[in-house]
């Protein structure tokens, strides 16, 4: 399909820098099946679900991403940053590089305090291997495994999004906002952000009505941000992110679907992680391992029922995926109705709950 039908202009006002407070104060766009779309709060969401429905949430932790540091080459000095994309192995990362044209391989880059060596509290050091085509290096960094773990954590930023990041500063309230109260498991370099509605209390509101949830994890890459270049979508290459589907969550999917009960994503990657280990028969397998799915209006969901989701970025693989979710034609006439309304867009901004087109 040509990349063109999903644009759309969004006034640059709309685009939240900071989340709502508290998060499930925020706005609901409640999009029926058939039917007008609703106004409505987070803290609705209890009245909109059934006891039986199964939540799946996407239960990845962001770690803090993006590196600063230098380049030294002979006597040559070059500022530089690069934000984690995806482990390659216990010391190596694939990154996103700025200025990353101006890298070679075999280059040394220190992250952190320049002039202390590699140590956990003051510098990393890396050697840049491997780039590739689509932006991507490797980088080679002399610690390894929860060594490297913990040096990161000390050295890197949240790693928030461009249209955030370009218009202010990462500070200490984003290690909290930036990631989901419910997060369990590190390695995420871009946060599931459709999570970060929830709250304990709303959680807990959910449980009494009878709502069940499962989890799986899927490690949001960032590639996540980068805008479809093509002007088809045949010619659009996903980055590939890892995922994990216990046989615990799979077991539970499949019992609500063989039941007849709802299943909602919570969020693009929770989607994304069940549609990509879907058998024909709709049930889910427990599947560990890389996915690229890439999905477009024309693709015939197996699993999931409803989708829990925030306002995306025109022209990109997410407003795609809803518009294949629920139909284009809708989704265009539900982000100009958002659009209109003033909701709040993208990682901070609000959420809509849709329901898989008939």
């Amino acid at each position: 399909m040509r990349v063109d039908l999903f644009d759309f202009d969004l006034p640059e006002e709309l685009i939240a820098l900071r989340p709502a407070r508290p998060r499930d104060s925020a706005r609901l766009l409640h999009v029926p099946a058939d039917g007008a779309s609703e106004d409505r709060s987070v803290r609705d969401v209890v009245g909109l679900l059934r006891a039986g429905d199964l939540l799946v949430f996407n239960d990845t932790r962001v770690i803090p991403a993006r590196l600063k540091g230098v380049r030294w080459r002979d006597e040559n000095r070059l500022a530089m940053e690069a934000t984690l994309h995806k482990r390659v192995s216990a010391s190596e990362w694939q990154a996103f590089a700025k200025p990353g044209k101006r890298l070679k391989e075999g280059d040394r880059l220190r992250f952190g305090a320049e002039g202390e060596g590699a140590c956990l509290v003051s510098a990393l050091e890396a050697t840049v291997g491997a780039k590739s085509d689509d932006g991507l290096i490797v980088l080679k960094f002399d610690l390894a495994g929860a060594d490297l773990d913990a040096a990161i954590a000390a050295l890197g930023e949240m790693p928030l999004p461009p249209y955030i990041a370009g218009r202010r500063a990462e500070d200490d309230a984003d290690r909290a906002d930036y990631q989901t109260v419910y997060a369990a498991k590190d390695g995420a370099v871009a946060a599931p952000t459709a999570g970060l509605h929830f709250t304990p209390e709303l959680l807990a509101a959910l449980d009494a009505k009878g709502v069940e949830r499962a989890s799986v994890t899927l490690h949001v890459g960032a590639g996540t941000f980068l805008p479809v270049k093509a002007d088809d979508t045949a010619e659009h290459v996903m980055h590939a992110e890892w995922r994990e589907i216990s046989s615990g969550a799979a077991e539970a999917i499949n019992l609500a679907k063989a039941e007849g009960r709802r299943v909602i994503a919570i969020g693009t990657t929770a989607l994304r992680s069940l549609e990509s280990a879907a058998s024909e028969d709709g049930s889910v397998r427990a599947e560990t391992g890389d996915t690229s799915i890439f999905i477009t209006p024309g693709y015939r969901f197996g699993v999931v029922d409803g989708l829990w989701t925030n306002f995306h970025l025109p022209r990109s693989t997410l407003f795609m995926l809803v518009s294949a979710f629920a139909g284009l034609e809708r989704m265009q006439a539900v982000y100009a109705h958002a659009i209109a309304q003033k909701y709040r867009f993208y990682s901070y901004g609000d959420a809509s709950l849709l329901w898989r087109a008939p």
